[in-house]
């Protein structure tokens, strides 16, 4: 017999919680969570802000750039990156976008997605 949880989780995207920037809160285990950013306009201002969390994404539709470190990187859709837990980023939206995220440790949780400036 063993201890480990076999629960499986169905999250329907239609009822999940929104956070205070838009992002809908998808699945979440233990150590990782996901989010999905739907239709985020080009007017939106997106300030430089650390995370205390790694972040993958994965752009479903349109463009954005990245701008991390000294780096500028342009995130078209089929594209996927990492923002490493701590680094100074910020996002600029060029055409309507929409991502996945998953997040380590979750997002959501103690805080973590909570406004903050670099």
């Amino acid at each position: 017999m063993t201890n480990e949880d076999t629960t499986v989780k169905k999250i329907d995207s239609r009822h999940s919680p929104r956070g205070e920037m838009g992002q809908i809160y998808l699945a979440s285990g233990v150590s990782i969570a996901m989010r999905l950013w739907q239709r985020e306009a080009t007017d939106q201002d997106k300030t430089v802000h650390t995370r205390s969390y790694e972040t993958v994404g994965y752009v479903l539709n349109g463009r954005a750039r990245l701008h991390i470190g000294e780096q500028t990187v342009t995130l078209n859709e089929g594209d996927s990156w990492v923002v490493p837990k701590g680094v100074a980023h910020r996002y600029e939206i060029l055409q309507s976008f929409t991502a996945v995220e998953a997040t380590h440790p979750p997002a959501h949780v103690a805080g973590r997605d909570q406004q903050q400036s670099a």
